[in-house]
């Protein structure tokens, strides 16, 4: 077990079971947008995976460039860079897989959630995938408390942007996005839920 962690370092379990499903290959070029300090991307950059990410807070980005040179992984550290994920410098149809894990739910509105989405949506190739794990409203409808706009309070006081099954059906319809895996919810004892996205890029 030890192995298996120092191999994939503590990488969010749906995505270990994506990359178990063989859904990506060394060839792809990957953009982590909201990457934090690197922890969804130790797997790809030891299999020389083309790796970028992009955050908004500064020491994340000094820590994942501290995590590079640690283990001398054959990264740029220039490919992880200060920027929003709703106003990425990329070009259109950059990569083939976008992560976003644990970051949409830190929308402010609805307004900047859809901006977030559509701009991963826009530097994702055709045919490329997005993984994405958020906040669901998903099974806990009553133990929250809309603050409107999208905004909830969860039963442990956290101020989460929420989506539910609605929306993630209408978003996917706007994208023309294909369901690679079908919508999951996990319920964590009715505290918080988190919903996986896994879409292909029509």
């Amino acid at each position: 077990m030890e192995e298996v962690w120092k191999y994939f370092g503590n990488i969010d379990i749906y995505l270990f079971d994506q990359i178990q499903k063989g859904r990506f290959n060394p060839g792809m070029k990957i953009l982590d947008a909201g990457c934090g300090s690197g922890r969804n991307l130790i797997y790809f950059m030891r299999e020389g995976y083309t790796v970028y990410g992009v955050d908004n807070i500064p020491f994340a980005i000094d820590e994942i460039k501290r995590l590079i040179s640690k283990n001398h992984f054959d990264v740029p550290e220039s490919n992880f860079t200060l920027e929003n994920v709703e106003q990425m410098s990329f070009a259109d149809e950059t990569f083939d897989v976008v992560i976003s894990s644990a970051v949409l739910h830190f929308a402010e509105n609805e307004s900047h959630f859809y901006a977030m989405m559509d701009e991963m949506w826009r530097v994702l190739k055709k045919g490329g995938v997005l993984f994405a794990r958020l906040g669901s409203d998903n099974g806990i409808e009553k133990y929250v408390k809309s603050l409107g706009d999208g905004k909830f309070i969860l039963p442990e006081g956290a101020k989460w942007f929420l989506v539910n099954e609605m929306m993630i059906y209408e978003l996917a319809n706007r994208l023309n996005a294909k369901f690679l895996e079908p919508l999951k919810t996990t319920n964590v004892e009715n505290k918080r839920c988190m919903a996986t996205l896994v879409w292909a890029k029509n």
